[in-house]
């Protein structure tokens, strides 16, 4: 991370604060209003960033990828990095008041590690997920496992056998490492996406209850066992709280923290959160939509928290090639709340040139799919009780035949 922090420097993207900040909600507001890399040096003893990749422009220098081929180059990963083992971690006892956890929003149910990944390993395989755990004391958090995530499913198969769940969390890893543990993968594949990014390879160390971990500013050892407590409230992706849930507890057994530490916080709801919910999906839908039609680009809009809205750019070759590419869509990322089709003469990331396409070349009662009674975003708050949505998309592409009609005048 250390090295990222140095290059996003060299290009003028990084803000320095010399002056006392608090952990307890001003940090959070600060990074609320910028998408620069904030780089607190004196937090609460401690030092800490916020926004590490809070742009497309920090997430491109963070993977060495033209920002616009990006989405096209991650479609094509074979996920064929090699992990290299290099030694084992030294633990001390855990204590997390040693470090400056967040507390981000004045409703928030307390302090909360944000960035941290949950190294979990279990009958030889390791997976590798965010997840947002409020701190409950000096050495235990309690985590939100998404039922049905990988995560949730190793806890089960390890209680199933009376065994309690080892884990490992880093906190302050390079931010291509922290992308790849976002990103849907091939189940424990994470760590090998990863090393395909950095170049081929990554250097990992084992914890003492058997967990690999790469590089990072703090790492916790311990184990998830049967205890649960409430979880929340939580500011989420749509900056609105979910609710208080019962969960798992994670009780740590050591600590490592690298000399003079720097801690890594993601504001929920920010713009470092919207890149890392919706950038991994990007490539996924790529995938999918260039299974129908030609496939340009793909943008997971910031509007639609980076996670409910995509607009595809595509270059059709029959009329109805929109619609399908909609429905691929859909299908790739369930979540998936709006879709909007361009040309390839709309750039997907502009908002006014998507309003453009929608103003011009969209007859509602021809090229708007309404689909209702299906599974979307729990994070969204029209989702019905029974957990159902209503999804729409937008065929905003010339008709094929018609395109004079439909160009722009240029010079």
């Amino acid at each position: 991370m250390r090295e990222f922090i140095k290059k996003m420097r060299e290009h003028g993207l990084v803000v320095d604060i010399d002056a006392p900040v608090s952990a307890d909600m001003q940090a959070p507001k600060m990074a609320a209003n910028t998408d620069k890399l904030l780089f607190f040096h004196k937090i609460e003893g401690a030092r800490a960033v916020m926004n590490l990749t809070a742009s497309r422009r920090a997430l491109s220098l963070a993977l060495d990828i033209d920002e616009n081929s990006m989405v096209k180059t991650l479609a094509d990963a074979k996920f064929n990095g090699k992990v290299k083992t290099a030694g084992t971690l030294t633990m001390k006892k855990p204590d997390l008041s040693s470090i400056p956890v967040m507390h981000h929003f004045p409703r928030d149910a307390g302090k909360y590690l944000t960035s941290g990944i949950v190294f979990s390993r279990f009958e030889g395989v390791e997976n590798a997920s965010i997840h947002r755990m409020q701190v409950l004391d000096s050495h235990r958090v309690v985590a939100r496992l998404v039922e049905g995530r990988h995560t949730h499913v190793m806890l089960g198969k390890a209680l199933a056998k009376g065994e309690k769940l080892p884990i490992a969390v880093t906190i302050g890893t390079h931010p291509v490492v922290t992308f790849a543990c976002c990103t849907r993968v091939p189940p424990g594949m994470e760590l090998c996406y990863a090393a395909e990014l950095l170049g081929g390879e990554i250097s990992v160390r084992q914890c003492s209850n058997g967990v690999l971990v790469p590089d990072a500013e703090i790492v916790l050892e311990g184990f998830i066992g049967g205890d649960v407590t409430d979880e929340g409230p939580f500011v989420d992706i749509t900056g609105t709280y979910d609710p208080v849930r019962r969960q798992p507890v994670i009780e740590f057994t050591g600590m490592h923290l690298k000399p003079d530490f720097i801690y890594h916080g993601i504001l929920p709801g920010g713009d470092e959160h919207k890149v890392l919910m919706g950038c991994p999906y990007e490539p996924k839908i790529y995938r999918a939509v260039a299974g129908v039609t030609g496939v340009k680009n793909v943008v997971l809009t910031k509007g639609g928290c980076g996670y409910l809205h995509a607009v595809i750019q595509i270059k059709k070759n029959t009329q109805g090639d929109a619609k399908n590419a909609i429905m691929a869509a859909f299908a790739a990322h369930t979540s998936l709340k709006h879709v909007v089709i361009v040309d390839e003469d709309i750039d997907p990331r502009d908002p006014n040139d998507v309003e453009y396409a929608i103003a011009t070349r969209v007859s509602g009662d021809r090229d708007i799919m309404v689909i209702t009674g299906v599974r979307g975003s729990s994070l969204d708050p029209c989702q019905l009780e029974d957990g159902t949505n209503v999804k729409v998309g937008v065929d905003a592409t010339m008709v094929l035949g018609r395109e004079n009609d439909f160009s722009r005048a240029t010079w």
